[in-house]
Parts: structure tokens; sequence; C-alpha cells
């Protein structure tokens, strides 16, 4: 009979291996903000990740979720949320709550979180989770977010976690003087870029971040 790994004789100690290089997997692809990383290290992607890629849960890589989404990959969580540059007083609209991984590291960052995703079945998830997180700034609800949430506007900070064409019009309205939307931006079967969009005194200014790829932002209410 031979030996097991370190993980398999100690699954704590294989754990907190697996946690560490998630962690320096995030520096070393550009995550570099102390309360980021800090708020990446809370929230245990394992809790979002189900079935059979749970395992894979801390790799820097997408992962299926329900519905047909991704979680995205940690180093895109990461710099998005680097990006996005949230303060503790800052509120929050999230457009496409997915797994929940991405409002649940907000929540460790901003005052208040809304999170919106045309899947009924997702935000029900998430709920689920966050009320296990005791997250109780975030507040998840089905909508379309192309949309925004105007009934809660203006925000601080937009993040967007689906590529449109172009930023959708009603969520730059919504976002405060001097407030930052993140999103990724261009068709979904060509090369997507992450953009970070300023909103000015006299206007929007729009800086290239990285290319990426997500799933399109889609109008309506999904069936689940």
């Amino acid at each position: 009979m031979t030996a097991g790994g370190p993980e398999e004789d100690d699954p704590e100690a294989g754990l907190a291996e697996r946690k560490m290089r998630f962690l320096f997997a995030l520096r070393s692809h550009g995550v570099t903000d102390a309360r980021v990383l800090t708020a990446m290290e809370r929230v245990d992607r394992g809790l979002f990740v189900r079935g059979i890629f749970a395992a894979r849960a801390y790799e820097d890589m997408p992962l299926p979720i329900s519905c047909g989404q991704t979680i995205s990959q940690p180093s895109v969580v990461g710099l998005m949320t680097q990006a996005l540059n949230v303060g503790p007083r800052d509120t929050v609209l999230e457009i496409g709550t997915g797994s929940g991984y991405q409002a649940a590291i907000l929540a460790q960052l901003a005052r208040r979180v809304y999170t919106v995703d045309r899947w009924r079945r997702l935000v029900r998830e998430a709920q689920e989770i966050f009320r296990r997180l005791n997250l109780v700034n975030v507040t998840a609800m089905a909508a379309d977010g192309s949309f925004g949430l105007p009934d809660q506007a203006p925000f601080d900070r937009i993040l967007v976690t689906a590529a449109a064409e172009d930023p959708p019009g009603p969520l730059l309205q919504q976002l405060k003087p001097g407030g930052i939307m993140v999103l990724p931006v261009g068709q979904s079967d060509t090369v997507q870029h992450l953009i970070k969009v300023t909103r000015g005194t006299s206007g929007f200014e729009y800086e290239e971040l990285r290319p990426v790829r997500f799933v399109p932002l889609v109008e309506g209410l999904g069936n689940e």
C-alpha cells in the first residue's frame, strides 16, 4: 500500500495549501490591493461551486454554474474589483449575480450592494449563500439588468459581469458624478475588453483595462 499525498493525509492542510496557491495566483495576475485580497481571502469560493466542479473551486479558472452561466475566473474577479475602487461608504450595483461570489466580495468592501440577475434560480441560490454568510448588506433580486435599478439610483459604483456591445445608457445615467463603472464591452463571439468608465463633471472617461471573455448581457428575464 502506498501512502497518500499530503492532501489525502490531512484534508484541512490540503485545503489551506489550495487557498494559499489561490491567493498567490491572484497576486501574480496583478491583484495587489490589500483590501481586495483580504476580501477574497474571507470569501470561500468553494461555497459557490457545486457538483463535479467543486474540487476545482480554488483554481484560477471560470467554472460552469446553473442556467448555462459561469462563475468568473478569480483573478478577473479580483482585477474588476480592484478597478472599481470600492470605498466603505459606497453603494454598489452589480449586474449579473451569477453564483453570488462577486457580490459577496463586494459586500466586504461596500456599505450596500444591490445585485440583479435575469435568472430567478441563480438569485434564489445566491440569496441562500448570503444568508449562510450573514451578508446583511446585500440585496439580490431577479430583474433585467440592462435597465439597472432606477428606484435605488444613483450608485457610487456599478459592476457588470456580462458583455454588452456598448455601456448601457441606463447604467451610465445611474452612476453618480465621480462614480466608476467596470464592465466587459464587445460582441460575445469576438474579443471583449474590460472597460473602466468614470463619470466626470463634463462627461464620461473611458479606460481600456484588458481583454476578457464574458457571457453576453441579455435583455428580459430567464425561464428558470
